[in-house]
């Protein structure tokens, strides 16, 4: 932890005080001494974000602090990553021996070029852009890694291109560890319901930050600021028209102090010498009897006309330009020689103008005041400066494009901004620069009556781009939004539709997509590879009885590709043709995967290998292979980052977790699954493996009230999706719990109708825990007929299949159908095998209890020691619930050890059964819930109940904070 230095400065150079702002300063400072740690500081413009951050940078700098500041502008050529690559560039001085800085940073070494001697080497060439987009944002990472503590400011964020959005999204999901990081925005200049960095961002667990949003001054602080900058010459009668004029937005009031302060400044000069009889300025006369526009514009004005000539022209010149700019720059634009130019720039720094941005760059000390010197200049003069500019920069060996393109829109020259604005995004999109493509595609495509082929091509790429976004919300709006373009070719609007139809079923789980992606195979009916795209999709959609069309639609991609065999969609139909196997659990997948290439030099071949792995590890902890689905997930989420597939990776990410809760790792996984909500809450695929996962350990512990609800948001999330597993899941374990409160009616109300998706589906191959809680039912109901049909049916679908969950849940049902004879001991002996090779220890021990009460009557003695290791494996879990039930059962069934001598005595601690009481207390449970838990009377519970609170000292209600003090006090002594 850094240690809070002391706050900033009071006055910058040739500037004002800084006042008003102390508290947020202070909040500032607090949390960046923190690391690692985010700090979004918002405000309208003008109203002091920039020095807040000045500020704070300067009071780091003061404790010995590292600071680097970038600036988003408006307008920007396509160098990816700008804002921040421009803050990197200052950073030498930090930068350790290269041995010591990871060798991905070397990725960063073509941008920063000035620093690449102290950069490891870069990496060869990367295949697309892609690629080589995620290479620096890796890059970026390990260089801020590498300079140990430092502190990050990207100003004006709300023009961010999307490409330095995505960059700070993912930089905040994964932040050094010493990083801290500050971004100023105003919101208001956002697009509704947009938010900053999309709607994936969210600051993670363990990440540190604040949030400070800027008011206007206060009347007082306005005066406290001109009292500041006048001195005496600042009366009383001054405070009031300057705080209604700025409206207390301090830039507004110092270009106003700028122009009273001048005054002030030139009537001393005029006086030197003589006697001071007319007494001090008056200077709120002054301020009310102004004729000039009102605030910013009447200062900047009346500076702009104190300028010498070549002053105004390289001021006007920097206005057209809207970018920092070079001194030759600006002087040819200006159309002067390099002497002229040189003292209209020192008059227009010396007047606070311009500034200084970057070493030999200038600009505007704000966007405001370019946009009133731009509006200031007539109108013939801006053509002239425009058409000046768009020569000067075509003259240039690289032509910044983006610049060109501002350049003819603003001339009004439609045909030349469309051209070059294409050119730009086009150049873009092969530097990875997505964010500055798609703003220009988006420019483009707001334009009335455009050519029928500019529109399409316009469209499909900006479809692309929006495809392999992090941000489904933002992404299916932004594809949405472009469908609804009459004028867009049947071709045109397939590839948006399959684009579309693609987010919707994968980042939003909702088979409403396919819907879309059909669609869109009729519309690309011309394009047959495309076409095979959209039926290679269609095949994976197994609900409403899809499944039966699946290998159908993939012989119809595959006859399309046969007349047009792209390599692409080739790799894309044999990853969709793995997963079915692997769907429909045929033992080949195994060797068939083995062979999938790893190491493609085309970026999307590798991207369906990425794909396929991560479909094949999914659907291999529904067959029960934890192991080799842990492997090949691990290998598709590494191999989505190199392919630069953010979902891909995420879903990786999911499923890992939901191995770990699989295992039994239930505190940790708790966390983890809370950690990855943090980072997707767009993903459904992440809400209910979360949901699915609270409930059973909710259930397990005998909080059934809280697993109901969980396992029903489960259900429908499950409705929408496209496999049938995850709603077969739901309805399982909600038939269980209801089994469990002896409702067998409840429970083959929910059974029925999921056996009819079971069979309609064919899903016999995958672990859902259906059949065998729907055999138990209908066992509970007395309708044996359906149990043994049900069991019949599962195994001629299991038949050659390589399953080692689903026969294991066969077993487990066959066993309750023959009750407690032999044949039952051997299905459950078989089931609880099985679980444990796969390697699950809460299905393991519920199969162990199950063998145990079949064992009871022919061997009682093993029966007790199995169900002896049950409980203990259910304690070890926390499953309360279930280590209670155990318990029961040895009671039940008169298995006893004899007990030894004498009576444990506990005094004031807690007995095992006190604190089984107590956790259930803990989560809101009634007397009645813990009864039927604990397998207890009313009367004992009753008895514990109030051992607990006496013990504990405390209030039913305060029962869970003063367990936790006591395990405290436990785990200190």
């Amino acid at each position: 932890m850094r240690n809070v230095p002391g706050q900033g400065g009071t006055r910058r150079a040739g500037g004002f005080a800084f006042v008003g702002r102390r508290d947020e300063l202070g909040v500032v400072l607090s949390a960046l001494a923190c690391p690692p740690v985010i700090v979004l500081i918002e405000g309208e413009a003008g109203i002091g974000k920039s020095r807040l951050a000045y500020e704070a940078a300067a009071a780091l700098t003061g404790a010995g602090g590292h600071v680097l500041t970038g600036l988003c502008h408006p307008l920007r050529e396509p160098v990816p990553f700008g804002p921040v690559i421009d803050a990197l560039s200052k950073a030498a001085r930090l930068l350790p021996p290269v041995h010591q800085i990871p060798r991905t940073a070397g990725a960063l070494a073509t941008l920063l070029p000035d620093l690449a001697d102290l950069l490891p080497a870069p990496p060869p060439p990367a295949q697309d852009a892609g690629e080589e987009r995620h290479r620096r944002m890796q890059g970026v990472r390990s260089f801020l890694t590498a300079l140990g503590p430092v502190t990050l400011v990207v100003e004006d964020v709300h023009w961010a291109d999307e490409g330095t959005r995505e960059l700070l999204l993912l930089l905040s999901r994964d932040m050094p560890e010493e990083l801290g990081l500050v971004l100023t925005f105003r919101g208001g200049d956002l697009r509704p319901g947009s938010p900053l960095l999309g709607a994936a961002f969210q600051r993670q667990p363990g990440t540190a930050g604040a949030v400070v949003h800027l008011a206007p001054l206060t009347e007082q602080e306005v005066w406290e600021l001109a009292r500041d900058a006048l001195g005496e010459d600042a009366d009383a009668a001054l405070g009031r028209p300057l705080y209604e004029r700025s409206a207390g937005v301090p830039l507004v009031a110092e270009e106003d102090l700028i122009t009273l302060r001048e005054k002030v400044r030139r009537k001393a000069a005029a006086t030197a010498g003589a006697e001071a009889t007319d007494g001090p300025v008056d200077l709120a006369a002054d301020l009310d009897q102004a004729e000039l526009p009102h605030g910013l514009r009447e200062s900047l004005t009346a500076r702009l006309l104190a300028l010498p000539p070549a002053g105004q022209a390289m001021v006007e010149a920097a206005a057209v330009i809207a970018v920092p700019a070079t001194e030759p720059l600006l002087a040819q634009v200006a159309q002067l020689d390099d002497e002229a130019g040189t003292e209209g720039l020192l008059a227009a720094l010396d007047c606070s103008i311009l500034r200084e941005s970057g070493p030999a760059h200038y600009a505007f000390r704000h966007a405001l005041a370019q946009q009133v010197v731009y509006q200031h200049i007539p109108g013939p003069q801006r053509t002239r400066l425009h058409r000046r500019a768009v020569t000067v920069l075509e003259a240039l060996p690289t032509p910044p494009l983006v610049q060109v393109a501002h350049h003819a829109f603003a001339l009004g020259d439609r045909d030349a901004w469309l051209e070059k604005a294409e050119a730009a995004a086009a150049q873009a999109v092969a530097l990875g620069d997505a964010g500055t493509a798609a703003t220009l595609f988006h420019q483009i495509l707001a334009e009335h009556d455009l050519p029928a082929e500019v529109r399409s091509r316009v469209a499909i790429a900006l479809a692309l781009i929006a495809a392999n976004g992090v941000d489904y919300t933002t992404d299916a709006a932004t594809l949405r939004r472009i469908l609804q373009d009459p004028q867009l070719s049947t071709v045109t609007r397939g590839e948006i539709r399959l684009a579309l139809g693609i987010l919707i079923t994968n980042h939003g789980s909702d088979r409403a997509g396919f819907q879309v992606i059909e669609q869109a195979a009729e519309e690309l009916a011309e394009r047959p590879a495309r076409a095979a795209r959209a039926m290679i999709a269609l095949a994976i959609n197994e609900q409403d009885g899809a499944w039966r069309r699946a290998w159908d639609w993939m012989h119809r991609a595959e006859a399309a590709l046969r007349r047009d065999p792209d390599p692409a969609m080739l790799a894309a139909a044999e990853a969709t043709r793995l997963t079915l196997m692997a769907r429909e659990g045929d033992p080949g997948v195994w060797s068939a995967v083995d062979r999938l290439p790893r190491q493609s030099g085309d970026i999307e071949i590798l991207r369906q290998t990425t794909r396929a792995l991560y479909n094949i590890g999914d659907l291999a902890l529904e067959l029960g292979h934890d192991r080799r689905a842990e492997a090949l997930l691990t290998e598709s989420r590494v191999l989505a980052r190199r392919a630069d597939i953010a979902y891909l990776e995420s879903y990786s990410r999911i499923d890992l977790a939901r191995l770990e809760g699989l295992r039994g790792n239930w505190e940790t996984v708790e966390k983890r699954f809370a950690t990855l909500a943090y980072e997707y809450p767009d993903i459904a695929m992440l809400r209910v493996e979360q949901t699915m996962l609270i409930g059973l350990i909710a259930a397990a512990r005998g909080h059934r009230r809280q697993a109901m609800d969980q396992y029903r948001a489960a259900a429908a999330l499950g409705r929408a999706q496209t496999q049938v597993t995850t709603p077969l899941r739901a309805a399982a374990a909600l038939a269980a719990t209801r089994l469990a409160e002896g409702d067998a009616d409840q429970a083959w109300a929910l059974v029925e109708p999921a056996v009819a998706v079971l069979r309609g589906a064919a899903a016999w191959a995958r672990a859902t825990g259906m059949v065998p809680v729907a055999v138990e039912t209908a066992l509970a109901r007395g309708d044996r007929g359906f149990a043994e049909a049900l069991a019949d049916d599962a195994e001629d679908g299991l038949r050659d299949r390589d399953v080692p969950a689903a026969t294991a849940e066969l077993h487990l049902a066959r066993g309750l159908l023959h009750g407690t004879s032999e044949q039952a001991v051997e299905h459950f002996d078989r089931a609880r095998l099985l679980w444990a090779d796969i390697g699950r220890p809460y299905d393991h021990a519920l199969a162990t209890e199950r063998f145990a009460i079949a064992l009871a009557q022919s061997n009682p003695h093993d029966a007790y020691a199995r169900l002896e290791e049950a409980m203990a494996r259910f304690t070890q879990l926390g499953a309360t619930y279930d280590a209670a039930r155990c318990q029961n059962t040895l009671r039940s069934l008169g298995l006893f050890r004899h007990a030894s001598r004498g009576r444990h005595g506990y005094g004031d601690q807690l007995s095992p059964r006190e604190r089984q009481v107590a956790e259930l207390l803990a989560h809101g449970a009634t007397n009645r819930d813990i009864a039927q838990t604990l397998f207890l009377s009313p009367r004992t519970v009753e008895t514990h109940v109030a051992n607990v609170l006496r013990k504990l000292g405390a209030a039913r209600k305060d029962v869970g904070e003063a367990l936790s003090a006591a395990g405290s006090a436990d785990t200190q002594a």
